[in-house]
């Protein structure tokens, strides 16, 4: 009789043992059928999506950059060339112009916006009467589109017949203004057009941050007895880091893309003083007809604002641990 029941304990122990060994694996064949189908489902979905993203972005990028390496004009045979058009950069003083024009633009245009952005989603912020009617035509202006925004700012600044002209004659300047036909006067015009263009935009990405700070934070500083600049610079201020390093970032992209408010207000003028680069790879791949450099200039611009983005993101961002 104990023979027996030993014999059927090891019966027991055998079968437990084959269990433990075995029902993992299982367990894992089952999850890994479930993730594998799981997976399926996800990249049915997002195969529309992948096919048009590869087929309009990451296509055009690998094609533009063998175009950047050949020479001739659309419609005919062409040859490569190497790095040729990379080299022929170096002594095109055009190009440097250009690049010039972008960077100062870069350089004006980016502080002045942000900065102005925020102070107006300072205002809208703030617990007054009107801040609905002020947001809503803050933001007003972005809705339009670069050719009717540009249209109304040179009936703005047009000589002669134009509405600040005619304002400052009112007041007694006798002198007509050329306001896009003086280089320094063009830049700011230009500069001034955009900034009432975009600034609805910044606005409501400052006002999303300023709107996502604990209102306790300022009621321990009032209690401290802590000044509005000191609770601005102590609190606001590094609250919206991020904001700001969001907007710095997507504002200095947008302006080395700068292009419609030129062209449509200046035309690049006078002579090449106000022509970005946008313009300039514009001009020589469907005006001279010269894809292969265009596409060249086109990578260099891609470069010069990676750079920039890098530079911005090194500075900006405060590095964690």
């Amino acid at each position: 009789m104990g023979a027996l029941n030993r014999e059927q304990k090891d019966m027991e122990e055998q079968s437990a043992k084959h269990k433990v060994v075995h029902y993992p694996q299982k367990k894992n064949k089952v999850k890994r059928n479930e993730s594998l189908k799981s997976n399926a489902i996800a990249w049915a979905f997002l195969f529309p999506f992948m096919l048009l993203y590869v087929w309009f972005m990451l296509y055009p990028i690998i094609q533009g950059f063998f175009t950047s390496l050949t020479t001739g004009s659309f419609g005919m045979a062409r040859e490569f060339s190497g790095l040729d058009n990379y080299v022929r950069l170096l002594s095109d003083q055009a190009f440097w112009q250009s690049l010039w024009n972008t960077v100062y633009f870069v350089l004006i245009s980016t502080p002045t916006i942000v900065i102005f952005g925020l102070i107006l989603a300072l205002i809208v912020n703030a617990k007054l009467k009107g801040t609905t009617f002020l947001r809503s035509a803050f933001f007003m202006p972005y809705m339009l589109s670069i050719s009717v925004m540009a249209s109304i700012w040179v009936f703005i600044l047009q000589p002669y017949t134009g509405f600040l002209n005619a304002i400052l004659g009112q007041l007694g300047v006798s002198e007509e203004i050329f306001w896009l036909g003086n280089e320094h006067l063009a830049w700011i015009s230009i500069l001034v057009a955009t900034l009432w263009w975009t600034l609805g935009f910044n606005m409501v990405l400052f006002l999303a941050g300023l709107q996502d700070i604990s209102e306790e934070m300022y009621e321990a500083a009032d209690i401290d007895g802590a000044s509005a600049w000191a609770k601005f610079w102590h609190i606001t201020l590094p609250s919206l880091k991020g904001v700001v390093t969001l907007v710095v970032i997507l504002q200095s992209v947008a302006s080395f893309k700068l292009f419609g408010q030129p062209w449509l207000m200046t035309g690049g003028g006078p002579g090449d003083a106000t022509r970005p680069l946008v313009q300039y790879i514009y001009e020589l791949g469907f005006i001279q007809w010269d894809p292969g450099y265009a596409s060249a200039v086109s990578y260099v611009l891609f470069g010069v604002m990676a750079i920039f983005a890098a530079i911005q993101y090194k500075l900006l961002v405060k590095k964690e641990g």
